[in-house]
């Protein structure tokens, strides 16, 4: 195990995979993230303009360095089609050496 101090986890949803893959190639080719994990199918269930709403939608899991966050926020508020998008930032306390090593390397 390694210490993860300088890494983060971003939580994004999108209304659709077209979006969410989108959003995921952009971070990618920014090298703003590593690596993107898009989740289909999920279910959100929320407050929205006093009224509870739900829908569908895909979930990205953004692995990044703390350095490049803001700059990812600005890329995702960006290119989202809502009006108050998801962006919440996780830390990582630690990780496999090997895979944090290679984070590093993919996210410069």
């Amino acid at each position: 195990m390694k210490s993860a101090a300088k890494f983060s986890i971003v939580l994004v949803t999108a209304p659709d995979l077209k979006t969410a893959r989108a959003l995921a190639k952009a971070a990618l080719q920014a090298k703003l993230i590593a690596c993107a994990n898009l989740v289909p199918k999920i279910e959100s269930h929320y407050w929205w303009q006093g009224k509870i709403e739900s829908g569908a939608e895909v979930l990205l899991v953004l692995k990044t360095k703390k350095s490049k966050l803001a700059a990812l926020e600005k890329m995702v508020l960006a290119g989202h089609p809502y009006d108050t998008p998801e962006f919440l930032v996780l830390p990582v306390n630690a990780g496999n050496k090997k895979y944090l090593d290679w984070l590093a390397e993919n996210c410069d």
